[in-house]
This record gives C-alpha cells, sequence and structure tokens, in this order.
C-alpha cells in the first residue's frame, strides 16, 4: 500500500519543469579534454611517427671464403706434425707425416689457408678420409675479415642490403670497447642446412650451434674499415680494442632495420 500511494500521489504531481539540469561536473569535462588530447596526439604519431626494431642472430668472424677439413689419404700413425694452429700455409705444404707399412708419407695442405685446427697428434693412428686438420681459405695475409651470420629463414626477408649492424664479439669485452660497425652486404638465397654450414666452416659443433632451431639464412656481412683503430676496423667507441682480431671468432650481430610506421601494422 506504501509504494501504491507513492505511485499514484507521484501521477497527480505536475511535471518538475522547473528543476535546473544537472552538467557534467568539472571534474569530468576535464578527464573527456585529456583523452581527446591523447586520441589525437596518438593519431598524428601514428601516421607521422616511426618505430626502429632489431633483429639479432650469432655468427661468426671470417675471410669470407670458409674453411676446408683435411682428411688423411693414408692410414698409419703420425710420426711428426710440420704444421701449426694459426700459421698460413701454401698449396701443398706439409702438414703431417704418416708412417704407413709403405713407409713415410707426407699430408699436405689441398689449398692455400690458416690452420684453424690441428686434430691428428704425434703417436696419433689415422685411417684413410679422417680428418686431421681444418683450414681457413686466405689468399693472402692483408684479406679483410668479414661476419657471417645466420639468421632465422622466417626473417631473413626483413634484413635488406646495406643495413647497419652492431657486433658484439665473443673476445671483446663490450662493456669497455663497444660493438664493431658493419653493413649486411649479401644475403643467401635459400635455408642452408647442417651440413652445408659445415662444409663452409669446417666444424660440425658450431653447425649445430647455428642451426639448432632450424636451417637458417646465411647473411655476409661487411665490416667498417678504420684507420684509427688498432684492429683495423671501426667501432662505436673511438679506439675500439687493442689488439687485432681474429678470424674463426664467434660473435653475434644486430641488425638494425628499416624504421616503420606504428600505423602501417595496423593496415593489411
Amino acid at each position: 500500500m506504501q509504494f501504491r500511494q507513492q505511485a499514484l500521489s507521484k501521477l497527480q504531481s505536475p511535471e518538475e519543469l522547473d528543476l535546473p539540469v544537472r552538467y557534467a561536473r568539472p571534474q569530468g569535462l576535464l578527464v573527456l579534454a585529456v583523452t581527446l588530447v591523447v586520441m589525437a596526439a596518438s593519431s598524428v604519431w601514428a601516421v607521422t611517427g616511426s618505430l626502429s626494431s632489431t633483429l639479432r642472430a650469432p655468427g661468426i668472424l671470417t675471410h669470407g671464403q670458409g674453411s676446408y677439413v683435411l682428411q688423411s689419404p693414408v692410414t698409419g700413425q703420425v710420426t711428426r706434425v710440420l704444421a701449426e694452429e694459426g700459421k698460413r700455409l701454401t698449396a701443398g705444404a706439409p702438414v703431417l707425416k704418416v708412417r704407413t707399412e709403405q713407409g713415410d708419407k707426407v699430408v699436405r695442405a689441398i689449398a692455400a689457408g690458416r690452420v684453424t685446427a690441428l686434430v691428428a697428434r704425434i703417436g696419433t693412428v689415422v685411417t684413410t678420409g679422417a680428418d686431421v686438420a681444418t683450414l681457413e681459405r686466405v689468399a693472402g695475409g692483408d684479406d679483410p675479415l668479414t661476419a657471417m651470420l645466420y639468421v632465422p629463414a622466417d626473417s631473413a626477408a626483413t634484413v635488406p642490403v646495406g643495413a647497419s649492424v652492431d657486433l658484439t664479439v665473443q673476445s671483446v669485452p663490450t662493456e669497455q670497447y663497444g660493438t664493431l660497425r658493419g653493413r649486411v652486404k649479401a644475403i643467401g638465397r635459400a635455408a642452408q642446412s647442417r651440413q652445408k654450414i659445415t662444409g663452409f666452416l669446417g666444424d660440425k659443433e658450431l653447425a649445430g650451434r647455428f642451426t639448432k632451431d632450424g636451417p637458417p639464412v646465411a647473411v655476409l656481412v661487411r665490416l667498417d674499415p678504420s684507420s684509427a683503430t688498432k684492429s683495423g676496423y671501426a667501432w662505436s667507441t673511438a679506439a675500439g680494442p687493442p689488439f687485432a682480431l681474429d678470424s674463426m671468432t664467434l660473435a653475434t650481430g644486430a641488425f638494425h632495420l628499416a624504421e616503420q610506421r606504428p600505423i602501417d601494422w595496423l593496415l593489411p
């Protein structure tokens, strides 16, 4: 009965046309204004602004011609090691002396290069076809270093020729000497298998590391030269490290990709 009486009284009363209209509070207007300003600024930034992205990939410093694995053409026992790791050899230079049933035989380098690994030691028994050494192909002592980076196949298309690259070199403290500078010189046309990378680097373990997430695409990076540094290459610091760089040194490259407008991410 109470609610019924209130309803009847409401119907009998005239409309309350003389009551003042309540507008939004000042705090609400302020929030609305700020929201509109932020939306307008975001729209302008999405059209006129730009964002840069970075892609990281592992790799190695090399002279760009790759390496080869020297295998023994005979079976026997190594009696003398005639080469040293780090030394350059000419084509046909002696590497090992092996005692066989037919007498002493000399294992020679197939092509000119720098010895990066000696597997066989004095006393080692080798068989025909066994790996005895790895040589990096080097035409001359002044061959420039390059970086060979292995980019995931699904990301290789985003890397353009000429893109700048910052290289973190394993043997160089980044906090003290910074990063090595370079630019993309060439990009492989297809992903490389572990076997192919092994054939280029002459190292199965490295090939396994570079292909652990699937066959990558090889990207060749030309290092920026500099006459002001000990290494002969440009660094993010003025002088870089006070020593020369060695080939077959691991490095990680950071590709600086082309800038994009934020609105491009929203458009199909």
